[in-house]
């Protein structure tokens, strides 16, 4: 009878520590993610001191037509640009504007080649700056 509560006993405890070492692991993996993830977000986002969401929408679609994408779809009650670039590769990209406070729009960019997420910075950036270009000429009167 001893014998068996031991034997209990030690499978419990076994049980247990693999228990708290899966945790562990998963947890640490899990917020791996968490920081790789906002890492990219803060790549693909950028802030634009505007409150015109819909002239911000066709700098959008005029800058990813400039950078030899073509426009999938667009919806502006979404606020929601979907482009192509086919190249010697498939560039796919999403971007989405929306409302941030009572000063700014908020503009996200999501690009993949096929289906891979693209997370280097450089083809955010380049498009950012390409962006920021084209919402000043417009802000200034030139089309």
């Amino acid at each position: 009878m001893m014998k068996v509560r031991t034997v209990k006993k030690c499978v419990l405890l076994v049980f247990v520590s693999l228990l708290l070492v899966g945790c562990a692991t998963t947890h640490e993996r899990l917020l791996d993610s968490d920081s790789s993830q906002l890492r990219l977000r803060s790549i693909q986002t950028r802030a634009f001191e505007t409150t015109d969401r819909e002239k911000t929408l066709r700098a959008v679609i005029s800058t990813l037509q400039d950078l030899g994408f073509v426009v999938d779809k667009a919806d502006a009650k979404l606020g929601l640009v979907s482009a192509t670039k086919l190249d010697s590769y498939a560039l796919r990209i999403t971007v989405t504007v929306r409302p941030r406070g009572n000063t700014h729009v908020l503009v996200r960019a999501n690009a993949q080649y096929e289906v891979t997420p693209v997370v280097d910075p450089e083809p955010y950036q380049h498009f950012f700056t390409a962006l920021q270009k084209a919402m000043f000429l417009t802000a200034q009167g030139v089309d």
